[in-house]
């Protein structure tokens, strides 16, 4: 039974990986990156080891010492880590964050893909194992967007592409065409929060790969927390880039958000 390494962050998304890659034969070595990782990717798991993610030699020691191979990074880790202080990175992960050019997302990345090389393990496709729960193009949920709001998916569709071909986000919250809010550090949910504040209600929310996207790492995703944070600031509409992005708990994400007449629709 071929092993591979579940590097995983904060959501639903490693217990779908894991789920799937148990189903098809892998024998799964989960690495939990931060306390708030789902105890329930252990359930699909050979091994589930609590790790920092800001200790990367005993990550790579620990993948190495199960042979792993073939390693996949999923689920939210925010960079916002990167500036809190109550996690110390060890020297490894010290120097080379120190050695980088900048600090986007990407070159992150890169960096981490590199040193997994380096080890003799590759990172491989996040959506390898999970590709069914990107949606197709067209309409998710029972209403369809009104004509205004299509208007502004479109917008903002744009906007998030061209944040993304800068490496700062993958999301922006527009309404009425003009942008209410950018992704940056903060993260999707903290973006929809503060554009959707400021739209006082209707806002439309897009999110899109990036025009450089590389299916490694950071795919875009959304989830029920996404809708409940669409739902707390009243926004209207989602726009997600057809074929690109993962939809988790796809049930009850159109559950929730036909109670509260949110349309979806793939791009």
């Amino acid at each position: 039974m071929e092993r591979i390494g579940l590097l995983a962050g904060i959501g639903k998304l490693p217990v779908e990986c894991a789920r799937a890659a148990k189903a098809m034969g892998y024998e799964v070595y989960t690495v939990a990156l931060l306390p708030e990782t789902d105890p329930e990717t252990a359930d699909f798991s050979a091994e589930f080891k609590e790790i920092s993610v800001a200790h990367l030699d005993a990550i790579l020691n620990y993948l190495q010492e199960k042979e792993i191979k073939k390693v996949t990074v999923i689920g939210k880790v925010t960079k916002e880590l990167l500036f809190n202080a109550k996690i110390t990175p060890d020297a490894r992960m010290m120097q080379l964050i120190m050695s980088l050019p900048d600090r986007s997302d990407d070159t992150i990345m890169m960096m981490f893909v590199r040193e997994l090389a380096k080890c003799g393990m590759e990172a491989f496709d996040q959506t390898m194992l999970i590709r069914k729960l990107m949606p197709h193009r067209g309409t998710i949920t029972k209403r369809e967007p009104t004509a205004k709001e299509k208007q502004d998916m479109e917008f903002g569709f744009r906007m998030a592409k061209e944040i993304g071909r800068l490496d700062v986000g993958q999301t922006a919250v527009v309404k009425d065409l003009a942008v209410m809010a950018l992704e940056a550090i903060e993260g999707t949910d903290a973006c929809i929060e503060r554009g959707g504040t400021l739209a006082n209600g209707g806002a439309v929310i897009a999110k899109v790969a990036k025009p450089q996207q590389d299916n490694r790492f950071d795919v875009p995703t959304v989830g029920l927390k996404t809708i409940e944070t669409m739902v707390s600031v009243k926004a209207s509409a989602l726009a997600i880039e057809a074929d690109k992005t993962l939809l988790v708990e796809r049930e009850k994400v159109l559950a929730l958000a036909e109670a509260n007449d949110i349309t979806i629709v793939a791009m």
